[in-house]
């Protein structure tokens, strides 16, 4: 029996071996970053119909409004949240299909993982199990909240862009910790990377991005 995840034709390793050839190309350097890009079965993310068009850099569509984020931004993500992380839990908004998860469950502790859309949520926690990833716990609600429970996270990645930076996720940040979200209203969101220094916040620009935005409320 062949291992869906393996990939065949537009989904095999050569396929992926040139999703990250070009990732290269665009400037990503991190070899473990590029290593999740190659392995990580991205056409077990999307609809069956779409599986050939996994490996494109392209966000695609994953139903009920939501999509799954182009390569290039989940690897740039990946790498600047992970530049130098040396700590252990992982905070997540917007679940989404899992595919941000998966890329990130081998190179942390724990995450914690938000997600607003319950259909989507169930499904995603299956997915995750399939390709035995325990290291996930999951909470249906508002992204906007965080999850005080578990605070304070040593990293926390947003995978929709609110207007501005939720002061909430701020407070749920450990020392040195690092925040990695899109800011801005649609077709002028920049990805911003905020660290929590002893006394105060520093924010970077990583670039101009578009996101579904992170929306407020149940």
């Amino acid at each position: 029996m062949i291992d869906a995840r393996l990939g065949i034709g537009m989904t095999s390793a050569r396929t992926r071996n040139r999703l990250v050839q070009r990732l290269i190309e665009q400037g990503i350097r991190s070899e473990v970053v590029l290593n999740q890009i190659r392995t990580v079965p991205r056409h077990l993310f999307v609809d069956e119909a779409l599986a050939s068009r996994a490996y494109e850099d392209t966000a695609l569509p994953i139903g009920l409004g939501q999509t799954i984020s182009q390569p290039f931004i989940v690897a740039r993500m990946t790498e600047a949240l992970l530049d130098g992380f040396t700590g252990e839990s992982i905070l997540e908004i917007g679940t989404g299909c899992g595919y941000q998860t998966a890329m990130l469950a081998p190179l942390v502790k724990k995450i914690y993982t938000v997600e607003r859309v319950p259909e989507l949520l169930k499904k995603t926690r299956v997915r995750l199990r399939s390709l035995d990833i325990y290291n996930v716990q999951f909470r249906p609600g508002d992204g906007w909240e965080g999850w005080p429970k578990y605070a304070p996270y040593d990293g926390i990645i947003v995978t929709a862009a609110p207007a501005s930076i939720p002061q909430k996720l701020l407070d749920q940040l450990a020392p040195g910790g690092r925040l990695i979200i899109p800011v801005g209203p649609k077709g002028r969101q920049d990805l911003t990377m905020v660290t929590k220094l002893a006394d105060h916040f520093e924010q970077v620009s990583l670039g101009a991005v578009s996101f579904v935005p992170l929306v407020q409320g149940k």
